[in-house]
């Protein structure tokens, strides 16, 4: 069996020695894209060309890799490119070990220089005032709902959405116990115990456990890992960081959890691909005159525009209720039958952005 064995590391071995070659030939022609987009100011992050690559590589791809692992590999291999360009600055809504830090590195990778900030507001502006090329914000949890923060920012701030990132969530049960019954208090976010409640019955329902809420999940694994007799809920990043034992995995009770995040710059353009949509927010005069709200969605109706998404929010301009209405739908604002739409109602609506569809 060890010859056998010795043969195949060899094997392996000669094929990681082309890869390595293959990647630095690719390396050398990505800087010199870097250089082109460089002289001409050009963004180096471009979603909608990763997608078509990807889409391409799945259509070649006869096995036995699966199209997961193809998307995982290349993601890396795009993030270490883009560094390789132009490192360009990323904030996200933190702290690190959040899951808007790991939604990040999953299109960003571990070599970008981030930037946690407390605050959504503070992503927003750091992106506005160009003091970050790219932030990464929570918009809605396929549980929770939305983040009603990100909606009203996008509504009054002057940036684009360049792309949406799809997460599971997972939660880790975390603690330097080695035994459940040593452990006195649980840290987390008030939400990870609501979305954990099934596990927290089963494991801890005759106990007096206490539940202490905090403001992140990453601040939970910090506290557990220094105090005794605790544990946390938290991300699996967050325990990597600080170092917890993880006790158990995928603790959530639904299996289907998922958050979609946003990556938002300033002054950006997606080109207009197949397999796009667009956001956009609508500011009507509903209460002045009846049935805008119905003749406006109208229009997208006739002209064959899916809708996938409507909210509203409250316009906070007056003490009147006058409300901004967040709207998702297929397609790419440059399609000929999408901008006569948004060529009617240009004084009503405000374009966020169209960019590859990925939920």
């Amino acid at each position: 069996m060890e010859h056998q064995l010795a043969e195949i590391r060899e094997k392996i071995d000669a094929i990681d020695n082309q890869i390595l070659d293959l990647l630095n030939q690719r390396m050398v022609l990505v800087k010199q894209v870097g250089n082109l987009k460089r002289s001409a100011n050009a963004t180096i992050y471009r979603p909608e060309r990763e997608k078509a690559i990807l889409d391409r590589l799945n259509q070649l791809n006869r096995g036995p890799i699966s199209p997961q692992a193809i998307e995982a590999i290349f993601l890396e291999i795009f993030a270490a490119s883009r560094y390789f360009e132009l490192p360009e600055r990323v904030a996200f809504l933190g702290p690190e070990g959040s899951f808007t830090h790991q939604a990040a590195e999953s299109r960003f990778g571990a070599l970008t220089d981030y930037v946690a900030l407390s605050t959504i507001q503070s992503v927003f502006e750091s992106v506005e005032t160009r003091r970050v090329r790219f932030g990464v914000i929570p918009i809605e949890n396929n549980r929770e709902g939305s983040v009603h923060e990100t909606i009203d920012l996008l509504i009054s701030s002057d940036v684009r959405i360049v792309a949406e990132i799809p997460l599971d969530i997972h939660f880790t049960f975390a603690s330097r116990e080695d035994r459940l019954s040593k452990i006195k208090k649980i840290y987390s976010k008030d939400i990870a115990f609501r979305q954990c409640k099934k596990f927290l019955d089963e494991y801890f329902n005759n106990t007096e456990v206490e539940l202490i809420p905090v403001e992140s999940t990453s601040k939970a694994a910090r506290l557990a890992a220094e105090e005794p007799q605790t544990a946390a809920i938290c991300a699996r990043v967050a325990a990597n960081i600080h170092r917890l034992p993880l006790l158990f995995e995928n603790i959530e009770d639904s299996t289907q959890n998922k958050t979609r995040f946003l990556i938002i710059s300033k002054d950006f353009n997606n080109a207009k691909t197949a397999g796009c949509k667009t956001s956009i927010v609508a500011k009507l005069d509903n209460d002045l005159q009846a049935g805008s709200l119905v003749r406006f969605l109208n229009d997208f109706y006739l002209a064959g525009i899916n809708l996938t998404k409507i909210e509203s929010r409250p316009s906070r301009q007056n003490g009147n209720f006058h409300y901004w209405f967040l709207i998702d739908f297929d397609g790419h604002a440059e399609e000929e039958h999408i901008a006569v739409v948004l060529k009617k109602h240009q004084h009503r609506i405000k374009l966020l952005g169209s960019y590859v569809k990925l939920v």
